[in-house]
């Protein structure tokens, strides 16, 4: 058989090996929204999950103990089949109706209209056709009941016709939902499923006051485009009854089209109102909207319709809080909308309403090292206290949540940052360099732009050579300073300088506002870095931390997706993305961490000075009963010491069409179904790295199965690094040869990474006298490892 044959039929080799995957369209099971997207402990209510490719979803996921769900129902459009035979029923309905009541005149307007809608007949065919319709339905009835049956006819006809302008959550799974009385409150992560397929995560939280939720959009044809444009209230603007809620209280709603929803609720005199809006919290970024969230607005007003507060954000974050105290005994109403008007079902928000408390900022944004104590100044509105003490107990560097002590869930929880490095306070004045605050290397500094345009500047001894770097952490820590950072000799003149620098591990910031540098110092003597606020503001809320030292190489880890599929023995894609620091460019090997027996992973190194890497998880041979959670850690070796850190599971999730985020999950869940496939695979043989010589070929050799049919399937590169493809695929004595090329153009000798190969295909088998071709899914095989070499 000759190379390009091999090459045309290998795939069926692997799919009759394997089995055959689940269908394409449960593959790409994913959800858009969940509303409402949480509910009180102790509570059992309906909740409507909108995705798409839900047929067979049967299960729901929900991570920690104590919330169960199940799906009552789904909501579908309509299939082409079945809408044409309900466009053939009503038009038979209407020729019955037209007969029995004797109106031919609608009867023969009836029929030239379906006669224009197909073909053009004679007006001889259409009297005969019109005889035949007749003839018919002589002595038939029409009733009532005949009257609804045409009506919702039509009415499904209208409703599929009218398709979701997102199919993204063009169908709908309708759950019961069961939070128990002791289930922990808190954040949570909601998934669905069919017995082969995971979809990705939704946030969902158990919450701890009593809950109010608008009725859920449940028709497919509610489903409306997030169009509108304008910050100006559209002429349709309509808002919704005011529903009466009694505080404290979480209220859940959508966002449809041009809404206004409304919440009216009782107060008394002196009352310390809060309004925290979630809403981007919920569902970080949407792809087909600008900018990219729903961008709710909250405002308060009085029974008479006066607006007494408004807010459109919360420092820079999306989200508004709202703080207002009330002036009188008597009824209120807060009020929530999109910025400019726009909505859809998946604009789905929570509102915390009532005299809670909410921690708006603390100071310092951190402290460490571990076993140290640091004294915190809680800032905020309906505090308990306004100060406690942070006792850190972790001997890694990283950023936890804080919260008004008991009050973890009802609190506005701020990060808080911990590290090993020496810290000491920002000294005032240091303004300048004339009365710039000595430092010591290496040190964090925690300390505020006080006041507008507050420049503070640190002095430190350097010697030639040294590297420096210096960053801040404000924003990622929900300080307001939108940061630069200057380096001077003692001159003054400028040797590096930084406004934005992107952090990738943040992947709900969209402005990178704080800074990072490096630089070498060119002499023995003193420097001076100099920290001020971009826009020129400042105050007691614009604290940071400045790290300041010698490089610190590290790195972080994500791993995309956050929901895994497969059936048992087969092998599944994914990616892990390191987030370098410091200029560490070192390699990272890959590992599970306490996997149950049957994982293991292929293609498990991440090559030195590359960020991102497509390697293979091998499932077990027996399906799991459920969803499993997978831990992974990256180790690598820094300055002679072994460094091991977890792989964060993350969603590469696209925000207004272009930009794209690893939004971190809290959990990577991986689902095992179906029959074990592996008793006959399709094996890489040989060992080690395949070698390809730049501009040359390498064979990389299967083993398959013996008497296995070859015809109609394709074997391809899976997303191929640039300048590597599949040149041919031979028979070889003990299976398949796959020639491999390389374009010396495009590779370069030294780099590595992983090849993926995935056969796919379509199947031919006779059916009613003709031959019917159906298409299967890929099936992926284990990663094989590559490096370029010399020729």
């Amino acid at each position: 058989m000759s190379p390009s044959r091999w090459y045309a039929t290998l795939g069926l080799a692997i799919l009759v090996a394997i089995a055959p995957a689940a269908p394409a369209q449960q593959r790409s099971l994913s959800i858009g929204y969940v509303y409402p997207a949480g509910g009180q402990q102790g509570a059992t209510f309906e909740a409507v999950v909108g995705g798409q490719f839900l047929t067979g979803v049967n299960t729901v996921d929900v991570s920690g103990d104590g919330v169960q769900a199940a799906i009552v129902e789904l909501v579908q459009p309509i299939a082409g089949k079945e809408l044409n035979e309900l466009r053939i029923r009503v038009d038979e309905l209407l020729a019955r109706r037209a007969v029995v009541r004797g109106d031919f005149r609608a009867l023969e307007q009836f029929r030239s209209f379906q006669n224009a809608k197909t073909v053009k007949t004679d007006a001889g065919a259409q009297d005969k056709e019109l005889e035949a319709l007749k003839k018919k339905y002589a002595g038939a009835t029409w009733t009532a009941a005949d009257e609804t049956q045409l009506a919702e006819t039509r009415k499904r006809i209208s409703s599929a016709v009218r398709r979701p302008a997102n199919p993204a959550i063009g169908e709908l799974a309708i759950l019961r939902v069961t939070v128990a009385a002791d289930a922990n409150p808190g954040r949570r992560e909601l998934r669905i499923a069919t017995p082969s397929a995971l979809s990705n995560p939704l946030v969902f939280f158990v919450g701890q006051l009593p809950e109010f939720s608008a009725k859920a959009a449940k028709n497919i044809s509610e489903q409306k485009s997030a169009v509108a444009k304008t910050a100006v209230a559209p002429k349709g603007r309509t808002a919704e009854p005011a529903m009466t809620v009694t505080l404290p209280a979480v209220v859940n709603g959508q966002i449809l089209p041009g809404k206004v929803d409304r919440y009216r609720f009782s107060a008394s005199r002196g009352q310390r109102l809060v309004v925290a809006a979630s809403a981007r919290e919920l569902i970080p970024y949407i792809a087909d909207a600008v900018p990219g969230w729903f961008q709710a607005t909250l405002a308060v007003y009085d029974d008479q319709g006066q607006e007494l507060a408004y807010e459109d954000d919360f420092h820079f974050n999306p989200d508004p809080v709202l703080y207002y105290r009330i002036p009188a005994d008597g009824h209120y109403i807060v009020e929530i909308k999109d910025a400019i008007y726009r909505g859809r079902e998946d604009f789905v928000y929570r509102i915390t309403i009532g005299e809670l408390p909410f921690v708006t900022s603390v100071f310092p944004l951190g402290g460490g090292p571990a076993g140290a104590r640091t004294a915190v100044e809680l800032t905020g509105w309906n505090l308990p206290v306004t100060r406690l003490t942070v006792d850190n107990q972790d001997p890694l560097p990283g950023v936890r949540p804080l919260a008004a002590p008991g009050q973890q869930w009802l609190s506005g929880r701020v990060p808080f940052a911990t590290d090993t490095l020496p810290e000491c306070s920002e000294q005032d004045p240091n303004d300048s360099p004339a009365e710039a605050q000595q430092v010591t290397l290496p040190v964090i500094v925690n300390g505020r732009i006080a006041a507008a345009d507050d420049s503070d500047v640190f002095c430190f001894d350097g010697r030639a050579g040294d590297e420096i770097v210096a960053e801040v952490s404000a924003r990622r820590l929900n300080s307001p300073l939108d940061s630069v950072l200057k380096l001077a000799d003692a001159t003054g003149r400028q040797l590096a300088m930084n406004d934005d620098y992107e952090d990738k591990s943040a992947g709900l910031t969209t402005h990178h506002a704080d800074s990072w540098l490096r630089a070498a110092l060119p002499a023995d003597g003193k420097y001076y870095l100099h920290l001020t606020d971009m826009q020129h503001r400042g105050g007691p809320e614009y604290g940071y931390r400045l790290r300041m030292g010698p490089p610190r190489p590290d790195f972080e880890l994500r791993v995309v997706p956050a929901s895994v599929t497969g059936r048992a023995g087969a092998s599944v894609p994914l990616t892990v993305y390191a987030l370098r620091k410091d200029g560490f460019a070192g390699e990272i090997a890959l590992a599970l961490r306490d996997a149950p027996a049957g994982f293991a992973l292929r293609g498990n190194i991440l090559p030195a000075e590359q960020d991102e890497v497509r390697l293979t998880l091998t499932l077990p041979a027996s399906p799991e009963r459920e969803p499993i959670s997978l831990n992974l850690e990256g180790r690598a070796t820094i300055d002679d010491r072994p460094v091991t850190r977890p792989v964060v599971p993350a969603q590469d999730m696209m925000q207004a069409f272009a930009y794209r985020h690893l939004v971190p999950a809290q959990q990577l869940r991986v689902a095992v179904a179906g029959r074990d496939v592996s008793r006959n695979p399709v094996r890489i043989l040989g060992a080690g790295p395949t070698q390809i010589p730049a501009g040359g070929t390498s064979r990389i050799r299967l083993g398959v199965p013996p008497n296995t049919p070859l015809e109609r399937f394709a074997l391809v590169l899976s997303d191929p690094p640039e300048g590597i493809s599949i040149k041919s695929v031979e028979r070889s004595r003990d299976g398949v040869e796959i020639l491999i090329q390389s374009d010396a153009a495009k590779v370069q000798p030294g780099q590595k990474g992983n090849l993926i190969l995935t056969a796919a295909g379509k199947k031919s088998a006779p059916a009613g006298g003709k031959v019917k071709t159906k298409a299967m899914a890929s099936v992926t095989l284990p990663a094989v490892a590559y490096e370029i070499v010399h020729p």
